[in-house]
């Protein structure tokens, strides 16, 4: 099931400029009255909203969404050193075991190997040592990245973060706003149930209970994989070429019940639609050259670029992304570079909102055989 080998492409071919006033800050209300772009299978586009999704689904078709729970991963703490206090914020990035996580610190030049942080206090006060949650700083990377070693473990580790712990907004809503009690709600999609990620996976954010009903009314079913969204979603890829970038490896899952029922489905003439470039990385992880959908319990780094060849995944909805970001690659590997720039160019000039809080897309793709 291994993908095949990447052809060389520039990095800067993804690249676009968007004016900062189309970055949403907010999530639409309701949820599914967000705008949505359905882009036909001919690069044909339709200017619709997200409520208008059950038309452009038919009886028979699969819709898979992710069902991992982000986990309130953004941390404050002090860092004490003798008597010098100093203030410290860390985004917990990826778990190692049950006691300790990989996190990128702010400012990390503060920190030394084998130092403490003491999360949940600030540099001006002191709290109850029962209320706080220390750990030490087993090692230091590049770019701000540390080893934390937690006192807690497991069920009580978890616990704790949730307490302490505020949602991870991404950078570019929290460097122009004050992160509040509300995005720990507006940042969780209605099907999260699994903890474990530190991004949402945002496509889902557009979804309700009313209509999921609409959608299961049209004979469409709904299919919950897991992939643990990390916060490597949101760097923008680096190198020249996209044969050199090192892609981040997230946790995901999809059961055998859920890997038959896909496969019955499109044997039986229906669409495996994704909601959200995770669930379709996840769906090509799992699935061989014939396109068959196995259960799958592990990491996956799939990067996902033009040239690939998708084996599983027939419609995509998504979320209008960052230049240079994996994620843009994927929708561009699906639709194509020159579908996909018509789409961004549109969607800039006809004031669709970008990013997790912003817009959806709907890349319908060619009927598989």
């Amino acid at each position: 099931m291994a993908p095949p080998p990447l052809k060389p492409m520039r990095v800067d071919a993804f690249d676009f400029d968007l004016p900062p006033e189309r970055i949403a800050l907010e999530p639409a209300s309701p949820r599914d009255s967000a705008r949505m772009l359905v882009v036909g299978a001919d690069g044909a586009l339709t200017d619709s909203r997200v409520s208008d999704l059950p038309d452009f689904l038919r009886a028979g078709d699969a819709l898979v969404v992710n069902d991992t729970r982000v986990i309130a991963a953004r941390l404050e703490g002090v860092r004490v050193r003798g008597d010098a206090a100093a203030s410290i914020e860390a985004t917990l990035i990826r778990r190692v075991d049950d006691c300790r996580w990989r996190a990128l610190a702010r400012p990390a030049k503060k920190l030394k190997a084998g130092e403490r942080i003491r999360f949940g206090e600030t540099a001006e006060s002191r709290v109850c040592l029962l209320a706080a949650l220390d750990a030490e700083v087993e090692e230091k990377g590049d770019e701000g990245e540390v080893l934390l070693r937690f006192e807690f473990a497991g069920a009580a580790l978890d616990e704790a973060i949730e307490r302490l712990g505020a949602p991870p907004l991404p950078p570019y809503i929290a460097a122009r706003r004050a992160p509040g009690e509300k995005d720990r709600a507006d940042y969780q999609t209605m099907f999260a149930a699994e903890p474990g990620a530190v991004a949402a996976p945002t496509a889902g954010l557009h979804f309700t209970p009313a209509l999921v009903e609409r959608i299961a009314g049209r004979g469409v079913s709904l299919h919950r994989v897991t992939l643990h969204v990390g916060a490597g979603t949101f760097l923008p890829v680096k190198v020249r070429d996209t044969r050199d970038h090192a892609m981040h490896a997230e946790e995901g899952a999809i059961d055998s019940a859920t890997a038959t029922a896909l496969n019955a489905a499109r044997r039986n003439g229906g669409r495996i639609v994704c909601v959200g470039t995770t669930s379709a990385r996840l769906l090509e992880s799992a699935a061989d050259e014939e396109g068959r959908i196995h259960s799958f319990a592990r990491e996956t780094s799939i990067f996902i670029t033009p040239g690939y060849r998708f084996r599983a995944v027939d419609v995509l909805m998504t979320n209008f992304h960052l230049p240079r970001s994996t994620l843009l690659m994927l929708a561009t590997a699906f639709s194509g570079l020159e579908t996909i720039r018509g789409v961004y160019a549109h969607a800039i000039e006809a004031g669709y909102r970008f990013y997790s809080y912003g817009d959806a897309c709907l890349l319908i793709g060619a009927e598989h055989a």
